[in-house]
């Protein structure tokens, strides 16, 4: 992993001879390995149409530089064994300052930076924007605001790939905080941010285009069972990130899946602690390396792994971003498996902490705080103090605003809203925390600051606010350090073009798509032995009634359950149902058509949905009653034997009782029911036309599944996590082997769902087919049967 500055990439010694700089200069021995180079550093200016900038090349392995061309930064010139190399003077005063050194190691140039800032300037540093996701609308006025007042420099860009806008956007940023350094404000670049963005089957920013290469979800890559994927996935990824301008990326999660009906499986590398923490490295790996190297480099990105210490054991499935779900439970006392995913990638730049507020199995505080983790000094501590973590650490957005405060959008500081928004910050600070996601404006923050003095001043802190937040503020810059940000944070627009989708990469995450999906039944429909490119596919119609969320009501959708236009390329007709529609656009009725002439019939189905990330999903504010998360089709009820009848989480009340949260006796239906109504249409269909159709249902899935309700009546089942219609439909076509093995297990029944305990892995009964095969982790079926 890398450990190293800029220095481990360039290899040149730190002897300096400086033309017009003052004082005398050391002549030290060039190290052994100096490169050997010859000539001068050569510039040019590049223009994106918006922004004019200056692009340095230097000789050898010294980095290139960039800067604005309207703005006030110079050249240095240094001669090494008789070529002449560039350096950036950011602050005008003709030397080389350490930081301004880029062969100096990137810690020991962050520190000389932080050393300079005053506690105002360092407060900008911790603020991590909210979304911005127009970058077309270029530089704005409250862009400007956040940069020059509150000093933020990190910018979460929640926008597509297009690079059209996203160059001249970044670049426009870029140079204008060059303007803002001056003498007392060293200069400081943005640290643009990413969610991911690369995952072929995913909506929002992430929909399908030629934009950038697409790959499986991050349970997509488990379920290839081979971290090579996944190595190069972040090698790639992480170069078209650097060509948007994107060098910290809020990736990967790594929480460990143990709850099956938990809304944010899908991001996870699946339930198994050893393979998730070899993938979380591997990912890591390949984001922060360059050019295949492991040394930091112009290719590498900032890696935060998410969100300590586990999200995923939320009770019942609810979703820890509500207030229906900010307990996350650990029955079977398996806190430590959840850490050592971690464990596996602590040399990650970053980490995101969750939003949790972490229960033992009797509903009492894992630790002493009954608060989100970014609140709780016990689970901190095991990362600050138990495994000596020293990168940045980050709050989940929200975390520092309180569900009731005046004005909240989104609310998560769970345990923590009877406090002032100064002592929120004073206390987050205490864990160990750098950062804080979703903050633009400093105010608060700084009350915070003037706090913790009053508290250092009262003798009740070690240390004083400035040093506290020098420490924080040497950790953020290192990210923009070791990233290269401080040579060149410019985007050319011609070298973003010809690394973002490139032939190579598009390739490759195609290939990684095919190799991820998951064969769970075959009668031989699939194979490589029939030439479908002559036939007819039926592929029906199905809709879905949406799940109202935060961002507003359900969306109600209705199409086909495969392209059909995709299908198109893989068979010689395609025909679907005739739809009906109502005034509103709602489904009336199907009519399948003439089977005939069908070949095969080929049925989309997505996992059963009963709730979203932003929904306050298990929850039911009309009745004030909580309701299960489910992973069937059909309406079920929780009134099992294995139901708890009384909630482990839930909130201590005015006379000191626990709030019940159980949902014992209440139903769910999916919002996309109508997915197995389609399949059983389907069914009916072809056995009304008396021909022996074989039916492949194409699960497209982000959480297990219970294939009780179809497996019977299907001919074959393949299952993709995160991939594309395109790679399922050639899968089913013989073009790939499937090679793809579970990374989750497929439960039998709600009721082994419901018997399951929310932090353990792997404690359900799978479900087992008629040919005797169980659904269980690391199950997966090629041509010749069962993957060994």
């Amino acid at each position: 992993m890398p450990k190293k500055g800029i220095a481990a990439i360039t290899g040149i010694g730190l002897a300096i001879t400086l033309a017009g700089c003052s004082g005398d200069t050391t002549e030290d021995p060039q190290p052994s390995d100096t490169p050997s180079a010859e000539g001068a550093y050569t510039t040019r200016e590049v223009s994106d149409g918006t922004t004019d900038f200056i692009v340095v090349d230097n000789p050898g392995d010294g980095p290139d530089l960039s800067y604005s061309a309207e703005g006030g930064v110079t050249l240095l010139d240094e001669e090494i064994d008789g070529a002449t190399y560039a350096f950036k003077d950011m602050n005008g005063n003709g030397e080389l300052d350490t930081w301004e050194d880029w062969r100096e190691e990137s810690t020991v140039r962050a520190e000389a930076v932080a050393s300079e800032m005053s506690i105002e300037q360092i407060a900008g540093l911790t603020l991590f924007s909210s979304h911005e996701s127009s970058p077309g609308d270029g530089l704005t006025d409250p862009q400007k605001t956040y940069l020059s007042e509150s000093h933020l420099r990190a910018v979460l860009n929640a926008a597509g790939s297009d690079a059209d806008a996203t160059v001249p956007w970044v670049n426009e940023m870029q140079a204008y905080v060059e303007t803002l350094a001056a003498e007392g404000t060293p200069y400081v670049p943005v640290n643009f941010a990413s969610d991911p963005r690369s995952t072929a089957g995913s909506g929002g920013y992430n929909a399908d285009g030629v934009d950038i290469s697409r790959w499986p979800s991050n349970l997509g890559l488990a379920s290839t069972f081979d971290a090579a994927y996944t190595k190069q996935f972040g090698e790639m990824a992480s170069a078209e990130y650097r060509a948007l301008g994107i060098t910290t990326a809020l990736s990967p999660q790594i929480d460990l899946a143990t709850e099956p009906r938990w809304l944010r499986v899908d991001g996870t590398f699946g339930e198994d602690a050893a393979a998730a923490a070899e993938l979380a490295s591997a990912y890591v790996d390949g984001f922060q390396g360059s050019e295949g190297s492991d040394e930091w480099g112009s290719e590498s990105v900032n890696a935060m792994i998410k969100h300590w210490a586990g999200d995923g054991p939320g009770e019942g499935g609810r979703e820890s971003h509500t207030d229906a779900g900010k307990y996350g439970v650990y029955p079977g006392d398996n806190l430590d498996e959840h850490v050592s995913v971690f464990q596996g990638a602590l040399d990650s730049a970053a980490i995101m902490t969750s939003y949790s507020i972490s229960l033992d199995g009797e509903g009492n505080a894992l630790f002493e705080d009954r608060m989100g983790t970014a609140y709780d000094n016990g689970l901190m501590d095991v990362l600050r103090g138990e495994n000596n973590y020293e990168g940045v650490v980050v709050t989940d957005w929200g975390v520092m605003t309180g569900a009731t405060d005046e004005g909240a959008f989104i609310g998560t500081a769970w345990g923590a809203e009877a406090m002032t928004p100064a002592e929120r910050y004073v206390a987050v600070l205490e864990t160990g925390h750098d950062m804080f996601g979703g903050v633009n404006d400093a105010t608060y923050l700084l009350e915070g600051a003037d706090l913790w003095q009053e508290q250092y001043e009262a003798g009740e802190r070690d240390i004083d606010a400035l040093t506290r937040f020098q420490e924080s503020g040497a950790r953020i810059l290192n990210m923009s350090f070791q990233a290269g940000l401080y040579e060149d944070s410019f985007l050319d627009p011609e070298e973003s073009a010809a690394v973002l989708a490139s032939d190579d990469k598009v390739q490759a995450g195609y290939e990684a798509q095919l190799a991820s999906a998951v064969m769970l039944k075959n009668d031989g429909t699939i194979s490589a032995d029939t030439d479908w490119s002559d036939k007819t596919v039926y592929i029906p119609q199905s809709y879905d009634n949406g799940l109202p969320g935060l961002f507003g009501p359900g969306e109600y959708t209705q199409g086909a359950t495969l392209d059909l236009e995709v299908a198109a390329e893989f068979f010689g007709t395609v025909v679907t149902d005739e739809v009906e529609l109502d005034d509103e656009g709602k489904v009336v009725s199907y009519t399948t058509p003439d089977l005939s002439d069908v070949d095969l019939v080929l049925v989309g189905m997505d996992s059963p949905k009963t709730g979203t990330v932003f929904g306050n999903s298990g929850y039911d504010s009309e009745t004030g009653e909580y309701y299960p998360m489910s992973l069937q089709y059909r309406t079920y009820t929780a009134d099992g034997d294995n139901v708890r009848k009384t909630s482990i989480g839930g909130d201590i009340l005015e006379d000191g009782t626990k709030e019940n949260r159980s949902y014992f006796g209440n139903s769910v239906t999916p919002s996309n029911e109508a997915d197995l109504d389609t399949f059983e249409r389907a069914v009916a269909a072809v056995e009304d036309s008396g021909k022996d159709i074989p039916v492949v249902t194409v699960l497209k899935a982000n959480n297990a599944t219970i294939p009780a309700e179809f497996e019977a009546d299907s001919d074959a089942i393949l299952v993709g996590f995160g991939i594309s219609d395109q790679a399922l439909i050639d899968v089913v076509t013989g073009g790939y082997e499937p090679s793809g093995r579970l990374p989750i297990q497929f439960p039998a029944d709600m009721d082994t769902v419901e018997a399951q305990l929310e932090d353990v892995a792997k404690d359900m009964t799978p479900y087992t087919d008629a040919a005797g095969n169980a659904y269980d982790y690391g199950f997966g079926l090629n041509y010749s049967g069962v993957i060994s």
